[in-house]
């Protein structure tokens, strides 16, 4: 199911300022905070962000600076391995999370 709070980041995909896959944005007041605890953590906005992305089926919801630290890596994983075969992967596991209803934990 599609969420409300989801429409503006389809509507960036639409503009064109996101991918289908990539890290996932992050709220802006959150992301000097992020970028002064968290090494290497500006590097994940080197890529466009994404609708969907690695962390995003490969981790649960980051609650704790620990689960963000933890994210990056897929994060940064993704940057380092990106490819065609990826995205694919990614959008295939997305759409079987959503079609039975695994997210949103």
């Amino acid at each position: 199911m599609v969420r409300i709070d989801e429409l503006p980041q389809f509507l960036n995909l639409l503009y064109g300022d996101m991918k289908f896959v990539g890290p996932r944005p992050e709220r802006p007041h959150f992301v000097a905070q992020l970028a002064q605890q968290i090494p290497l953590y500006d590097l994940r906005h080197t890529v466009r962000p994404g609708l969907t992305g690695w962390a995003q089926v490969r981790f649960a919801y980051a609650a704790t600076l620990g689960d963000t630290k933890e994210k990056l890596e897929y994060d940064l994983f993704y940057i380092k391995n990106a490819s065609f075969w990826l995205d694919l992967m990614i959008l295939f596991r997305t759409i079987k999370i959503v079609l039975f209803r695994r997210g949103a934990r």
